[in-house]
């Protein structure tokens, strides 16, 4: 075995390179001994059961055996006699603690290299702690990867010093992934691999979370990254639509003015990394009302009936706006109901004006306008079947 300078030498040298504490590296090294020394005498029936190991910088890696002073020796591998002790130390007493230097002479180039592998493998897990570590940290966040491999049901993203794992379930809509690309991607978790202890952790990353638009925004936006800005809410259909309310803590600052930019120069980049996907940017407000039909963007909205105890938002628009107001396949209504956590039941005044004749005959025949003009305080009956 090599003599302890040199041992120290190259622990100090891997310490660094492994940017390890040195103590963590001792550490492992005393477990690789003692491992090592066991199973050099395990065929020794009366090999020692408690060990400890000394390195120090004078002396070669000592292995020594723990063994209690007791008057009448029941068990050689733990015990030692107090008169066998005493030759060892005048001063030792009954329950004392005695290390007997138990280091063979042989120990030998099996017995190092048998601690050299365990203690590199002690390393290693060493290192995925630290891999671990760093990454936990970055949950929620976005990081830039790599796509390193492309198969069927994952993508795999190098991100550094570990691996992310695009599930088929996290890819976005109508998006290639070849190796070579540089991607952003979310941290949804980090965990570590247990069915393989030698691979370093991994991480799951998404391209549909809602997380992804909100730290891109973040990112290109200085007035939400300050605080100044703040994103409320945020409805998303990856690879087609998203809206997103925000609001400002600044009267002076249009919240909505500043993500779109300067000639709509953030909003842009955020829609490029996302492949053209669309994005709304509404007006919170505090006020149901208000805030669904901001929601409703880009359609304009008549008169919006809040039931507080339904949650229902029963919404009014313009003839020529229904079809806008609900979107293709519905998705311009079901987003806003997302975005506002209201269910929303969407008429056009047309509808809403046969609704009122068929409750109050004396309203006159005409168009839908007579809702606003007259019986503005009419709530429309609610149908369940339109409701997002």
């Amino acid at each position: 075995m090599a003599h302890k300078s040199e041992m120290m030498d190259a622990i100090e040298a891997l310490a660094k390179a492994k940017d390890i504490s040195v103590d963590q590296i001792i550490e492992t090294l005393e477990d690789s001994l003692k491992a090592a020394y066991r199973r050099e005498i395990k065929k020794s029936s009366n090999a020692p059961l408690n060990l400890s190991v000394v390195i120090s910088r004078d002396h070669d890696a000592q292995i020594f055996a723990r063994k209690v002073v007791v008057e009448e020796v029941e068990d050689d591998t733990q015990q030692i006699a107090l008169e066998q002790a005493r030759q060892l130390r005048p001063n030792y007493e009954l329950g004392d603690i005695v290390e007997i230097d138990v280091t063979p002479a042989n120990f030998g180039r099996v017995a190092a290299q048998t601690a050299k592998q365990v203690m590199l493998q002690k390393l290693r897990e060493v290192e995925r702690g630290k891999i671990y570590d760093e990454f936990i940290e970055k949950e929620n966040e976005i990081l830039t990867g790599i796509v390193e491999r492309v198969e069927p049901k994952a993508v795999y993203v190098e991100l550094g010093r570990t691996e992310g794992v695009l599930e088929s379930s996290e890819f976005m809509p109508g998006e290639e992934y070849r190796p070579g690309d540089h991607i952003k991607v979310y941290v949804l978790q980090v965990y570590r691999n247990n069915r393989d202890a030698s691979r370093t952790p991994q991480v799951a990353v998404s391209r549909i979370h809602t997380g992804l638009v909100k730290r891109l925004f973040e990112m290109e936006v200085p007035e939400i990254a300050t605080g100044v800005v703040q994103i409320k809410s945020i409805a998303r259909e990856a690879g087609s639509r998203t809206k997103m309310a925000v609001a400002s803590m600044d009267a002076m600052i249009d919240p909505v003015g500043a993500c779109v930019g300067p000639r709509g120069s953030r909003v842009d980049k955020v829609v490029s990394e996302l492949k053209n996907e669309k994005i709304d940017i509404i007006k919170w407000s505090q006020d149901p009302a208000e805030f669904v039909a901001n929601a409703l963007n880009p359609a304009h909205v008549v008169s919006v009936f809040v039931s507080d105890k339904e949650k229902i938002c029963r919404v009014v628009v313009p003839d020529n706006q229904l079809s806008l107001a609900i979107g293709k396949e519905g998705q311009n209504a079901r987003l806003a109901a997302k975005l506002t956590g209201w269910k929303i039941d969407i008429k056009s005044q047309t509808q809403v004006a046969e609704l009122l004749r068929q409750e109050m005959p004396q309203v006159p025949e005409g168009t839908g306008q007579v809702i606003a003009d007259e019986y503005d305080d009419y709530v429309p009956p609610m149908d369940d079947d339109d409701i997002e």
